[in-house]
């Protein structure tokens, strides 16, 4: 077994002695998880991030209110995360209110993506007149968190500090949603029971790791990825802090990809979706995604789990949670109050690039062709277009006054004056 450079040697004895070590790929599954190995192993992988046990008070704020589009209101709110910081966001909720409490959707950004990304938009405008609240916000180190209130700015990527930072880097991404769960599940308007999640790209990273940690989640996309491969392969070579080194460091559960679905599988339905011609699943086709399905379910003991997997033929890089196949599922797994099955077969769909243009919306140059996210067809219609700073939860000089506990320099600086207080000990 090859252990990840940074995992305490502790976690990787205490992992073998307990029974939580199982197969590497291609082997035959250990026999199924019970409970009480689920609860081990989500325990050990919070652990190894240093996600806080027990997390901190949610303490969310609204701080402004607006209408976006027709059928949408939406708010400007904080909730709280890692080391007293505040997590920016926007919440879209439907207007009117369906009677009863609403289902609700958490957008997981991609690299360089935060609540100002076209998609975290218009997830939040389609899916709030579908009757769910949406709940889209900054990655750490984008948006409102970065420095210089600044969006793609890649700023965690320069962070230093090698594989503790790298999983402190993830464990923070992880309380995020986690603290979003939170959130959500505070507001009056939303049902805590349907609380569900698309990760896109890096997203698809996050997410995968914090719905199996995160059992109050009920349903989790992950799409642009999810291809959760062995040693040396897609992910252990990708982006170094925010996802190369942390996926390295689960080199203890064995089989990775099998044991992070066999969580997820335990904690409801699981849905992966790329298109054919993404690189980021290149050697990720059919056969991979059956095959760590079924060693998933069979981990997870159960079968006959929902754990769904599809392409869109001919495209690459593309935030699917917006269009058809991926939005049916939502809907049927998280029960959205104003749409049916019937409905969502009849929206009509936009071409993104066709949208941009209209409407003078940027989208990453690197990411804008037809093959990728221009490409995209994304259900629903009269999405109107936005300007950055509507997307704002402060105006510049109230942010100024806040940016302590909102950019991650001064996340950095905390969880570095945490790993040196840990060191004194």
């Amino acid at each position: 077994m090859v252990v990840g450079s940074g995992v305490p040697a502790i976690m990787i004895a205490i992992a073998a002695a307990s029974g939580l070590l199982v197969s590497s790929p291609g082997a035959a599954p250990s026999e199924p998880l019970s409970p009480a190995r689920v609860a081990a192993l989500r325990a050990q992988v919070r652990t190894n991030f240093f996600v806080p046990d027990p997390l901190p008070p949610v303490d969310g704020k609204t701080h402004r209110r607006f209408e976006p589009a027709r059928g949408v209101s939406a708010e400007g709110v904080t909730y709280a995360t890692e080391f007293g910081m505040r997590v920016p966001a926007i919440l879209y909720l439907p207007k009117p209110l369906p009677k009863g409490r609403i289902p609700a959707v958490i957008v997981v950004n991609g690299h360089r993506g935060d609540k100002y990304s076209w998609y975290s938009y218009y997830a939040g405008i389609v899916f709030a007149r579908a009757g769910a609240a949406v709940l889209t916000y900054d990655q750490a180190g984008e948006g409102e968190r970065s420095s210089t209130r600044e969006s793609h700015t890649r700023e965690h990527d320069k962070l230093e500090g090698g594989s503790t930072m790298a999983r402190r880097l993830a464990g923070l991404m992880i309380t995020d949603v986690m603290q979003a769960v939170s959130y959500l599940g505070s507001r009056s308007e939303v049902d805590p029971a349907r609380i569900g999640a698309g990760g896109y790209s890096m997203g698809s990273f996050v997410l995968a790791l914090a719905g199996a940690v995160e059992p109050r989640l009920r349903a989790c996309a992950m799409v642009g990825g999810g291809n959760l491969d062995g040693p040396g392969g897609y992910w252990d070579g990708s982006k170094p802090m925010c996802q190369g080194l942390p996926y390295q460091s689960l080199s203890f559960l064995g089989d990775r990809g099998a044991v992070i679905y066999a969580l997820q599988v335990a904690r409801g339905p699981v849905m992966i979706w790329n298109g054919r011609a993404d690189s980021i699943v290149a050697k990720a086709k059919d056969p991979f995604f059956a095959d760590l399905r079924t060693r998933a379910r069979q981990l997870a003991g159960r079968p006959d789990a929902v754990f769904e997997i599809g392409f869109t033929d001919g495209t690459g890089h593309r935030p699917y949670f917006l269009t058809r196949p991926v939005v049916s599922w939502l809907a049927a797994e998280l029960g959205f109050p104003n749409w049916t099955a019937t409905t969502v077969r009849s929206l009509p769909e936009v071409r993104i690039g066709d949208w941009a243009r209209t409407h003078g919306i940027a989208i990453d140059a690197s990411l804008a062709s037809e093959e990728k996210e221009g490409g995209t067809l994304a259900v629903g219609d009269d999405v109107p277009g936005f300007q950055r700073e509507e997307l704002s939860v402060f105006a510049p000089a109230e942010w100024e006054k806040r940016k302590s506990t909102l950019a991650f320099s001064a996340w950095v600086a905390a969880a570095a004056a945490a790993d040196r207080a840990a060191a004194n000990k």
